[in-house]
């Protein structure tokens, strides 16, 4: 720290108990000088060699209160007027960072000029501060803490403009020309060490960070971060990545419980104005920030209820950023009031935003960037990765026992049109929903069903699927057939389009027809099936598959496929049947006839379809 050192005469200045202070000489006192609470016995010439203020004071005063003067407003209080009081006594004062702006507005208040007297404190506190001071990055930094309690002087004298200029010019500079000390406790970037693939040796290794500055300015208040962080975007020097990496560091210091996703409850004014300060200052380019660190902010602002403005700022910086984010990021709790443990709609809201914000790319813009950037980054695959993080989303949230299924479907159906070639990850957030709500109805029951194709299941998932008796009897079907048809194709084949047949026993026709091709009803097909329903199944599709590999001509698949279908629903509707038959019996409301018809209907299905399978 750069400090100075006036006059040279021993400090003669002597306290008596907390509101006194004397100068201790031969000569008797002859003035008193009350600065707020506290007496000064000081003597006229010295203070009035130097001062015009006190010499007016003292002119404009009655004959019988000319020894005593009131200053009550003086910028930096009692400790600021007696380093004027000692400079003029020209004993030893020493002027730092930290009580030098005191010094400076005090001199001011004073009127302690060039024209006064030549060398007066004005002018030497300028020299400091022109020659040290304002050369010192810390003592910068420290310079302007300090004005923020001498205002408006501190405003008025510019000190605070030329720190912020100082501040901001050092933040700027090339990272070579930096020679003063600074903190910095984050790892460095490789081209940072030098370590970079590109570097070949010949240029200057650089060892001094691009965001050296940006721990140091964490120690601002709000209000002066945001003038210096203004100031540096004004010079246009920074680039936006280095900005937004201070806002990050300046938050994490700031807000307590930032990175966990909690807010404190004292002081919600101080900490409101804080987020709203940081979003104000997000640089305008786009990615200059992280997705995470915007979807933390958005979770502050919400906790914190910050203005309209900024979130809906928010929320559009984050839709465009959306395929960045991870599952955690967008886990963020409901309000108090509500019932769901998460904030569906405003996930929903994201999604939402941000395909129609790839939708509205103009398409020479998306050619442009698809030939430029890495696939990764496309507008198709940003698509794909934003379907695949809702996904992840929807097993997530699917633990909530308080979820609607409407708000569950209506944000998958916002993404259905994206065609991405694994639903693994739709299939997981159906099975948790169905586990964690077994009392929903079968309508709703095949509305969540519908937005899984099964032909895009991996063999794992499959495996899992015809194991679970959670799924519809028209779900586990389909998925069976297909995983047969998978098993027969031959190697390095494509995987081949299930009959309309087949399609049509799902929901949707697995985004097809929804209406079965046969007489039986739908509520039979979206009944959920036993582990013992399942296991005959699969029973008689491992037979259909032996069938179908004796059969080599292109009129057997035909064959094979018609039966599969016949003898699949004649096996599941007559466990179907058996139920119902048994429901009706426990309740008394079966008739004779229907005990007479129905173990015919349930045998003559499986029967011609034996016949069939062995022609």
């Amino acid at each position: 720290m750069k400090f100075m050192k006036l006059g040279s005469k021993p400090d003669s200045f002597q306290t008596d108990g907390d509101h006194i202070r004397y100068v201790a000489t031969e000569l008797a006192t002859d003035i008193v000088v009350n600065v707020g609470d506290v007496k000064f016995y000081c003597h006229k010439f010295p203070l009035l060699s130097k001062s015009a203020r006190l010499q007016k004071l003292v002119a404009t005063s009655n004959d019988e209160n000319g020894d005593e003067l009131h200053i009550q407003d003086i910028p930096g209080g009692p400790g600021a007027f007696e380093i004027c009081a000692k400079f003029c006594y020209g004993m030893t004062v020493t002027l730092n960072a930290y009580n030098v702006v005191a010094a400076r507005c005090a001199a001011e208040y004073l009127e302690m000029y060039e024209t006064v007297e030549k060398g007066n404190l004005i002018y030497k506190i300028d020299v400091f501060l022109n020659s040290s001071i304002f050369r010192s990055w810390k003592d910068s930094i420290t310079v302007l803490q300090s004005t923020k309690s001498l205002l408006p002087w501190s405003e008025e004298l510019k000190v605070v403009s030329r720190s912020l200029d100082s501040i901001a010019s050092k933040a700027s500079i090339d990272t070579s020309m930096v020679e003063w000390s600074y903190t910095y406790n984050r790892k460095k970037l490789p081209s940072e060490n030098g370590n970079s693939p590109q570097w070949n040796g010949v240029r200057k290794q650089q060892t001094v960070p691009k965001d050296w500055w940006v721990e140091d300015l964490c120690e601002l208040r709000i209000d002066l971060y945001k003038r210096v962080i203004t100031t540096i975007k004004t010079k246009g020097r920074v680039s936006g990545d280095v900005i937004g990496e201070a806002l990050n560091a300046y938050t994490m210091r700031r807000l307590p419980g930032f990175s966990k996703g909690m807010i404190p409850n004292n002081d919600i004014v101080k900490y409101r104005s804080l987020v709203e300060t940081i979003v104000w200052l997000l640089p305008a380019e786009k990615g200059t920030v992280s997705c995470s660190f915007l979807l933390r902010l958005l979770r502050a602002a919400i906790l914190l209820d910050c203005g309209e403005t900024e979130r809906n700022e928010l929320m559009r910086r984050i839709s465009q950023q959306l395929p960045e984010a991870t599952v955690t990021d967008l886990l963020i709790r409901a309000p108090a009031e509500e019932a769901t443990v998460y904030d569906v709609d405003i996930v929903h809201n994201l999604v939402a935003s941000f395909m129609t914000h790839i939708s509205r790319t103009d398409p020479v813009k998306k050619e442009f960037l698809e030939s430029t950037r890495s696939p990764k980054f496309g507008p198709d695959a940003s698509k794909v990765l934003v379907a695949k993080l809702i996904d992840g989303y929807l097993a997530e949230i699917a633990r909530d026992p308080n979820l609607p299924v409407s708000n569950f479907v209506n944000l998958a159906e916002i993404v259905s049109s994206v065609s991405r070639p694994c639903h693994d990850g739709l299939y997981r957030g159906i099975d948790m929903y169905l586990k964690e709500h077994p009392g929903i109805s079968k309508s709703e029951r095949k509305r969540i069903c519908r937005l899984m194709d099964c032909k895009k299941l991996s063999a794992e998932a499959c495996m899992h699927a015809v194991q679970n008796e959670r799924l519809p009897l028209r779900v586990v079907v389909q998925v069976l057939f297909f995983e047969q048809a998978r098993a027969t194709t031959s190697s390095g084949s494509s995987t081949p389009d299930l009959p309309g047949s087949i399609r049509a026993l799902l929901p949707g026709g697995s985004h097809g027809s929804s209406r079965s091709t046969t007489t039986n009803t739908e509520e039979d097909w979206d009944s959920v099936p036993t582990a013992e329903d399942i296991k005959a199944l699969k029973g008689e599709l491992t037979t259909l598959r032996l069938s179908g590999e004796t059969n080599r001509n292109g009129t057997a698949k035909t064959d094979i496929e018609r039966v599969a279908v016949s003898r699949m629903k004649g096996l599941a509707m007559s466990k179907i049947f058996s139920k119902l038959k048994s429901s009706k019996e426990r309740n008394g409301e079966i008739s004779s006839s229907d005990t007479s018809e129905s173990p015919e209907e349930t045998k003559s299905t499986p029967s011609v379809s034996r016949k069939h399978s062995l022609s």
